[in-house]
């Protein structure tokens, strides 16, 4: 019992009730205090970050629940918040799990037709309620029921639409007429201001040289569409690494977020364009290129394109020389660099200089693989024998490869020694096969002289190898010089007469005469005529001689006939020296 007598149980129970009753008047004077509040939702309120999750933002507005924040509002207005930092909200109605659902805008909730005009007259943003999707557009609760046509609803499909059912969203109200009770009201107004202004906003806050946090939105040939919050920047292709990327698929993904700096910030006729770069935040390759590569040095790398003029090739990430069309054959002269590497081709190359100050690698790829000139005076010495084809024809001779990158010429003076050829294309042709002789080699020029006439026999050849030095031979002067002369021997044979080394005997000019000054008197014998004298010398008249007592004989000129002694014969050189006999 208790001390008022009555049962213990039974004050027990009503003190529970007292309890029970307290406790509900309590709770029902705060939801009406907060409902109130919410029925305030117009108003932008003051709130205080709670939470910050992955993809909202919790906050403390001062009612029952937390009003939530999609994170990706604050993101695309490039604003980060914290836990305790403080931010203007209004609050645009509560979702399924009870929490109070905000928006960074100034919303109105009208209740009546005098409030709907105002936000009419104002152009007022407002809350609404999406009730159903029918003919045309979509059934909108403002206060009123209200139309929203499709193309105003930024939905851009039915599937999209079919999502707005029960969702409280933003609108202003573009027809009202309250007599028909007609209400129109557009959404998508609303969120194409929003993204202005948030545009507006990062534009006046970004400037070139910025590192920006970024999203891949889309992919292209050429480049990649990033999101900077709000604002959309081109990733080109050539920016995304210092290393060559063919396609940006390979190295980005959508949705991926990455880092970038901001490269130029333009307003071409009012539109604005902003381009980014990735690579721009890594070291430049080239600024340990110094010292690195040496003139001469070896190196190895992937052809990264092709161009008529030459190949690139990468030796390391972001560093690639050039191969130039002329540095790719010793022998094949080549129009263009496709016709030899491919894109993608692993080449050894030599570096053939280093400019750092211009960021420019020459590579050699015939330097590569040996200089044929090398050994081309032991390998194709004078007077071997060569073979070899036809590789062009030119008005003056023809160019006969002998090896890779090692090409001969034959003068059009060296084709035939039997004939007059007025053009090589009378003898040869490109790809014909040719024997020649080689007659000459500069190793410093790189030419090779080459002769096929050296290995035709000819009568010269005939007459050389049927004489002998020391043989008396007829031939006729046919040019006449000071210290030689040329002579014929027989039809396309001559030979070199050195008129000074001519015998003392053959050197005369006439015979010697008697002498007339002799002081003996005439005896009488010599006074008469010496019958057996007389004889001998018409004897020798006859037969084409001379006596002592005859004139000199004929000087030497061109055209005369005469007797000659061979001095010397060389084969090799095709050369037959004579002297007068």
């Amino acid at each position: 019992m208790s001390d008022s007598g009555i049962p213990e149980s039974q004050a027990t129970a009503e003190s529970a009730a007292e309890l029970g009753e307290s406790f509900g008047d309590m709770l029902s004077q705060y939801e009406k205090s907060h409902s109130r509040k919410a029925e305030d939702g117009g108003k932008q309120i003051a709130g205080t970050v709670i939470v910050v999750s992955g993809e909202s933002v919790f906050l403390d507005i001062g009612f029952k629940s937390e009003g939530i924040l999609p994170l990706s509002l604050l993101q695309s207005a490039g604003e980060t918040v914290k836990p305790g930092d403080r931010l203007t909200v209004s609050v645009k109605g509560r979702d399924p799990e009870g929490y109070y659902q905000l928006t960074r805008a100034k919303v109105e909730r009208p209740k009546d037709w005098p409030a709907l005009a105002k936000a009419f007259a104002d152009k007022a943003t407002i809350v609404g309620t999406v009730t159903g999707v029918i003919k045309g557009g979509l059934s909108v609760d403002v206060g009123v029921r209200a139309f929203m046509p499709a193309s105003r609803s930024g939905a851009r499909d039915a599937a999209e639409m079919e999502k707005l059912v029960e969702q409280e969203i933003l609108c202003r109200i573009i027809k009202l007429d309250v007599t028909e009770e007609d209400v129109v009201v557009d959404r998508r107004a609303v969120a194409e201001e929003e993204e202005r202004s948030v545009k507006e906003r990062r534009y006046s806050e970004m400037k070139e040289g910025d590192t920006v946090s970024a999203t891949v939105r889309s992919l292209t040939d050429y480049g990649a569409f990033v999101d900077l919050g709000g604002v959309d920047a081109l990733l080109h292709v050539g920016d995304i690494a210092w290393s060559r990327v063919n396609n940006p698929a390979d190295v980005l993904s959508v949705g991926q977020q990455i880092e970038a700096k901001v490269l130029k910030i333009a307003n071409d006729s009012g539109k604005r364009r902003i381009s980014v770069g990735l690579k721009q935040l890594q070291p430049h390759p080239w600024d340990a290129v110094a010292g690195k590569y040496q003139a001469g040095e070896r190196v190895r790398g992937a052809v990264t394109r092709v161009a008529e003029f030459g190949a690139f090739v990468e030796l390391e990430p972001g560093i690639e020389g050039l191969i130039h069309v002329s540095e790719m054959s010793w022998g094949k002269k080549m129009r263009s660099a496709s016709t030899l590497v491919k894109p993608g081709e692993i080449v050894d190359a030599v570096i053939l200089s280093v400019n750092t100050g211009e960021r420019r690698i020459s590579l050699g790829l015939k330097q590569a693989l040996g200089d044929p000139w090398a050994e081309v005076a032991q390998k194709f010495a004078a007077g071997s024998v060569i073979e070899g084809p036809v590789v062009s024809v030119t008005t003056f001779g023809a160019f006969v490869q002998l090896s890779e990158g090692v090409e001969g010429m034959i003068h059009i003076s060296e084709m035939s020694a039997e004939k007059r050829i007025n053009h090589p294309q009378e003898v040869l042709k490109v790809g014909q096969l040719v024997k020649a002789q080689v007659l000459a080699v500069d190793t410093e020029k790189r030419q090779l002289r080459l002769s096929m006439k050296q290995l035709v026999p000819s009568g010269l050849d005939e007459y050389i190898a049927e004489h002998k030095e020391g043989d008396v031979v007829t031939g006729r002067m046919i040019e006449v010089s000071d210290g030689d002369a040329c002579v014929e021997l027989g039809e396309g044979i001559q030979g070199k007469c050195r008129m000074d080394a001519a015998s003392p005997a053959a050197a005369k000019d006439a015979r010697a005469e008697p002498d007339s000054s002799s002081s003996e008197p005439h005896s009488k014998a010599a006074s008469k005529p010496d019958l057996s004298s007389l004889g001998s010398m018409l004897q020798a008249r006859w037969k084409g001689g001379t006596t002592a007592g005859e004139a000199k004989p004929e000087a030497i000129r061109a055209g005369q006939i005469r007797k000659f002694r061979i001095a010397k014969l060389d084969p090799a050189a095709k050369k037959i020296e004579l002297e007068l006999a």
